[in-house]
């Protein structure tokens, strides 16, 4: 994204409302996008759009809470609700993130078509509260809404910010999104966590190989909506592919609640201050993130961000994150796997975000259907992170090719990619860093953008470079 991109004035009627039709399909037809940011699909359309969102972010989103069901003790009913509530929060929040509500100077959420979720990020704050602080339940909410404040209150600060963020930073941070969440996508396709039985397994490459060529090749040759929802198609057929092997348990769906009614503060909340001390680091963090997610989107969605508009997207973070824990979710975060699908199936409308918030609201009510998704074995799902993360790494690649590569860019290029790597591959490098910088660095994305991000600054440009 270019820095005329990102600073291009923008007033909200124009963001908000759309260009004329002629200018929209002049707009589709340069960018390759069959719906552009402010196009309405039917609904049809949408609700099949919003669901592959769903598809392919729902393990982000219930990840989380079964793991603080297992710091809590939980069983498997409390353990349904967590999910169930992580559901429901996702999709308010994510309604809220892609719609947008209020006036400036307090709107909240970026307008751009965005998932998410609970976020890992969170996990370690949340296990020294609930465990080794004895909070329990009730100080991870009081925590997590105390920490969104936070969050809120630096959403002002990101305009005189953003000159800290040019193309070159950008470029590097959007790169770095795509390649760090590549192991992701790996351990999927191998079938869980290195060291898991069956981790690698040759039916595990295969399965998760020929999701890959159906996505591709959909989406390549497919007409319509076929290439369109090309990564829900090779997801479900791989999900058929593994029924008869055996590798889907469907008593989970059996033994699932059929319905499940959100409560508010089911476990309770405490707002004892020194709870929050933890999720500080968390919520720096997550303004870092968030910031490149939403300039990720801004750059695949071909939309021209201003500051105010970065500024919304980590203000609906923060938002998000104070009225989750009343809906008996944690803090929540812009996921960024996502963005690889608007590039990929050339659907950048925020009504489809929309949509899925909505199907993910529903979810939340009907465990069995949440449950019914959650079964999908890991290598469909490696199949298609595979393209769509690739997809945001060379997005990033090709914000960096309008970059200047001279001794300057390239000293700040390579510092940022090969820390936020290294501590993609290595995270226990930075495992014993003392309290703040241990939650700063403990991911590739936030470290190889902090790099960046002070090299920008102590490297100055000289005149002609």
């Amino acid at each position: 994204m270019n820095q005329n991109t990102m600073e291009a004035p923008m007033n909200e009627k124009e963001h908000f409302s759309g260009d004329s039709s002629a200018a929209e399909s002049r707009r589709v037809e340069e960018n390759n996008l069959k719906y552009t940011l402010t196009d309405k699909p039917p609904i049809s359309v949408s609700l099949l759009l919003g669901f592959q969102n769903i598809v392919t972010a729902f393990g982000g989103i219930v990840a989380v809470p079964l793991i603080l069901a297992g710091m809590a003790g939980f069983d498997v009913r409390n353990s349904a609700y967590l999910v169930s509530a992580a559901l429901l929060a996702s999709g308010v929040c994510s309604i809220i993130q892609s719609r947008g509500i209020g006036k400036r100077p307090f709107r909240v959420g970026s307008g751009l078509p965005t998932i998410m979720g609970t976020d890992f990020g969170f996990v370690a704050p949340a296990y020294s509260i609930i465990n080794t602080m004895g909070g329990g339940m009730a100080g991870y909410y009081g925590a997590s809404m105390l920490g969104a404040v936070l969050e809120l209150i630096l959403s002002y600060f990101i305009k005189p910010l953003m000159k800290f963020f040019p193309q070159v930073v950008t470029g590097t941070v959007i790169t770095l999104i795509g390649v760090t969440l590549m192991p992701v996508s790996m351990d999927w396709i191998g079938g869980g966590q290195v060291g898991d039985p069956g981790y690698g397994a040759p039916i595990n490459i295969a399965i998760a190989l020929v999701v890959f060529i159906i996505i591709a090749l959909l989406n390549r040759y497919g007409k319509g909506l076929v290439s369109t929802a090309s990564v829900l198609i090779g997801i479900v057929v791989g999900y058929v592919i593994c029924i008869p092997l055996g590798m889907v348990d469907f008593s989970q769906v059996v033994n699932a609640p059929w319905v499940e009614f959100p409560q508010i503060f089911r476990y309770g909340v405490d707002f004892n201050p020194k709870f929050v001390v933890p999720f500080i680091a968390g919520y720096l963090v997550t303004v870092i993130e968030t910031v490149g997610v939403v300039q990720v989107i801004g750059e695949v969605t071909h939309t021209k961000l201003t500051d105010e508009d970065i500024a919304n997207g980590v203000r609906a973070d923060g938002f998000g994150s104070l009225i989750s824990p009343i809906m008996g979710s944690g803090p929540v975060a812009t996921f960024s796997q996502n963005a690889g699908l608007i590039p990929l199936t050339r659907c950048a409308s925020r009504r489809v975000a929309i949509a899925a918030g909505g199907l993910l609201i529903i979810m939340s009510l009907f465990p069995k259907l949440a449950t019914l998704v959650s079964i999908m074995p890991a290598p469909v799902l490696g199949g298609a992170g595979i393209l769509m993360f690739g997809t945001v790494a060379a997005s990033g690649i090709q914000s960096l090719s309008q970059v200047k590569f001279n001794n300057r860019n390239m000293l700040i290029i390579a510092s940022a990619m090969a820390v936020g790597l290294g501590v993609t591959m290595r995270p226990a490098l930075v495992a014993n860093l003392p309290g703040i910088l241990n939650a700063l660095f403990s991911s590739g994305i936030s470290a190889g953008t902090i790099v960046a991000l002070v090299l920008n600054i102590i490297l100055k440009e000289e005149a002609g470079e």
